[in-house]
């Protein structure tokens, strides 16, 4: 009997190429079959780009899928999962396409697999539209973690627009089953930290970046330790210049909320450093313990992982009921979302308890 076939419509509410990530991370996990049309069929450049490909390819290798219209511009996109499968892998998106979105595709199954996954990206780490590679190693994973989910980020080059050439190193050990992540209540601040950098630019760059944050911080009360990453002329083995910021708040609960901002030409370095703890302060100010963006992040998740999760999280936005959505039209799930779109609210949901 042939497998039923999940219709996914691209356009559907944030209606951009999260709805691609997302379905294709998912249909690995439940070993569904999945069919996405009118894919970005809303954007200024519809379709699938660069990265979109490259994220399928990815997650092909891992869950040995067959795939129908995977290629550049193609609004119509068929994946057929086959099976989990470890080792080795290696991909180059060949352009600054974000590595952290193409992560958010790969890191849900690469749990899953009866053995370790080790993969070696190429692209751009610290890019626009995008969170940097600094927030899904010192945010993202540390908060999977509290699900037992264990990997291993390392940075071995950076990577801006437009030259990209960033090259990135995950090893993820597989869970037996992810377990249900609770979090209600931030509780108190622990500490502030953060990591701001800069590439082929003078290193006062990233020290003004840092500086700029610390003294917005300081100004609510807060005493940020900001990590400065520079190069020395000569030392720098990086293709574009290129800087960013990404600041983090802990908490007594054990969640740790994050923020962050890209340098760009024309564009300050104090603006830079302004503008993520401007970010920081506001997810501060909800309270919650997760912020607007791990929100989404953690819906695959919460979907696959045993028994029933909840969080509250300082912002329900479009992606993540759009993540929402699609979780609940791939693993059959009901998540139970309080709070409108754009304030904060809490998402709870029973998980299917996936094994590996």
């Amino acid at each position: 009997m042939e497998p039923v076939v999940i219709a996914i419509s691209g356009n559907m509410l944030e209606g951009g190429g999260q709805i691609v990530r997302t379905s294709v991370a998912l249909a690995s996990l439940s070993g569904k079959d999945v069919h996405i049309d009118k894919i970005r069929a809303n954007r200024p450049n519809p379709g699938l780009q660069a990265q979109h490909v490259i994220a399928v390819k990815a997650l092909a290798s891992v869950s040995n899928a067959e795939t129908e219209g995977l290629v550049l511009g193609s609004r119509e996109l068929v994946f057929k999962p086959r099976g989990r499968v470890a080792g080795r892998f290696s991909f180059d998106v060949g352009t600054a396409g974000s590595i952290p979105l193409i992560l958010q595709a790969l890191m849900p199954c690469a749990a899953f697999v009866p053995g370790q996954v080790e993969l070696d990206l190429t692209g751009g780490t610290d890019v626009r539209w995008s969170p940097t590679i600094d927030y899904i190693r010192l945010v993202v994973l540390p908060m999977l973690r509290l699900m037992g989910y264990t990997a291993t980020l390392t940075v071995h080059r950076r990577g801006h627009y437009p030259k990209g050439g960033g090259r990135v190193s995950i090893r993820v050990e597989p869970s037996r089953m992810l377990t249900a992540i609770k979090l209600l209540e931030r509780g108190e601040v622990v500490s502030v930290e953060g990591v701001s950098h800069c590439v082929r630019l003078p290193s006062d760059v990233a020290q003004r970046q840092a500086s700029a944050a610390t003294r917005k911080l300081q100004m609510a009360g807060l005493e940020p330790k900001i990590a400065v990453e520079t190069y020395a002329a000569g030392q720098d083995p990086h293709f574009a210049p290129g800087s960013g910021i990404t600041l983090l708040l802990k908490s007594s609960s054990g969640s740790i909320i994050g923020a962050d901002s890209i340098g760009e030409r024309g564009k300050p370095a104090e603006s830079v450093g302004e503008e993520a703890a401007v970010k920081l302060l506001a997810e501060v100010q909800s309270q919650a313990p997760v912020d607007r963006h791990l929100g989404d992040m953690l819906i695959p998740y919460m979907a696959v992982a045993g028994d029933r999760s909840e969080i509250s999280v300082s912002e329900i936005t479009m992606h993540t009921l759009t993540n929402i959505k699609v979780a609940e039209m791939i693993t059959g799930v009901n998540f139970d979302v309080q709070g409108e779109l754009h304030k904060p609210g809490k998402i709870s949901v029973d998980g299917i308890g996936l094994k590996t």
